[in-house]
């Protein structure tokens, strides 16, 4: 008797559990823009999932692996409801702020702009400026 009650408290346990997703990476959807936000080249992204595939309560919008080709850029562009992290893999590059101040970025750094604030990022080395981009909305 106490067995079953053991195995009904398990499975009850385990049916209201929230799982964590993964996405590996040879499920990543590749999708690749040209002259993204007004920049130059072509921005190439792996993505977990876009915007639209996000539901209204999940925070993070859209999550992939950004890369920019020496000499490519994102345009400087504003995030009206939303927010833009750049965690930069490899590569080097320089990053325009939301008062329009440019800043040299490497592999470690991590960026940020704000709901309502404005950025860009180019790829000024010689290698791909590889970056992982995380988009959430409140």
């Amino acid at each position: 008797m106490l067995n079953k009650w053991i195995a009904i408290l398990v499975m009850a346990a385990v049916s209201s559990m929230v799982w964590a997703d993964i996405y590996t990476k040879e499920e990543l959807v590749s999708i690749s823009k040209d002259g993204a936000a007004g920049g130059k080249g072509t921005l190439h992204g792996k993505f977990a999932f876009r915007r639209e595939a996000a539901k209204k309560d999940e925070a993070i919008k859209e999550i992939g692996w950004m890369t920019l080709q020496p000499g490519d850029s994102i345009g400087f562009h504003q995030h009206k409801n939303n927010e833009d992290t750049y965690i930069i893999v490899s590569g080097t590059g320089t990053f325009m702020n939301a008062d329009g101040q440019s800043y040299p970025v490497k592999a470690g750094d991590v960026t940020i702009a704000r709901k309502g604030q404005s950025h860009g990022l180019a790829n000024t080395g010689k290698e791909p400026l590889v970056f992982i981009d995380v988009i959430a909305e409140q």
